[in-house]
């Protein structure tokens, strides 16, 4: 059975689906690839991956959680659960360039692939692609808005001396 809820967040509102198993979908409404509600999905803020996603989410935009501690059940190939595992190992302040990650997933030379990954990343802000940065250092490519990106990056502190902090939204 899959569950939904939405609720705010200061980046705007949030949308949340779980099956049995976890966490299938955790984005902004509006996002570009924001998952649409279908038919026979059950509206259950209550439901206990639901909450719990609401209440760590909070922390996080609060400032008082890092990291997240969720059942996780995304859906994608191979190759797109090698690059959202590797995104999910990028700590809280830090970030890394679609090259890096790339390499990382076992496809050194592949930052466009991994770009493409990335931008499917079904669980935004739980796996951080927000941390995920231009060759240069620059904020491209977020699904959710690149002034989303630049606002969480703000609040982990990760923009200090990047491009990014210099005003290049490329």
């Amino acid at each position: 059975m899959i569950r939904y809820t939405r609720f705010a967040s200061p980046l705007g509102p949030i949308i949340a689906i779980a099956d049995d198993t976890g966490l299938m979908h955790v984005d902004f409404v509006g996002a570009k690839y924001e998952r649409q509600v279908e038919p026979g999905w059950i509206e259950d803020a209550e439901a206990a991956p639901l909450r719990e996603c609401r209440r760590q989410l909070d922390e996080y935009f609060a400032g008082k959680r890092e990291t997240f501690e969720l059942p996780l059940a995304p859906r994608g190939t191979e190759f797109q659960q090698r690059v959202w595992k590797e995104i999910a190992r990028v700590r809280y302040g830090e970030t890394l360039t679609y090259g890096e990650l790339a390499a990382r997933a076992g496809a050194a030379g592949h930052a466009r692939a991994a770009g493409a990954a990335t931008g499917r990343n079904p669980l935004g802000v739980v796996v951080p692609c927000h941390r995920i940065v231009g060759a240069d250092g620059s904020l491209t490519g977020y699904a959710g808005g690149l002034e989303r990106k630049r606002g969480l990056l703000e609040r982990e502190g990760s923009l200090q001396g990047s491009l990014a902090l210099q005003g290049s939204l490329v």
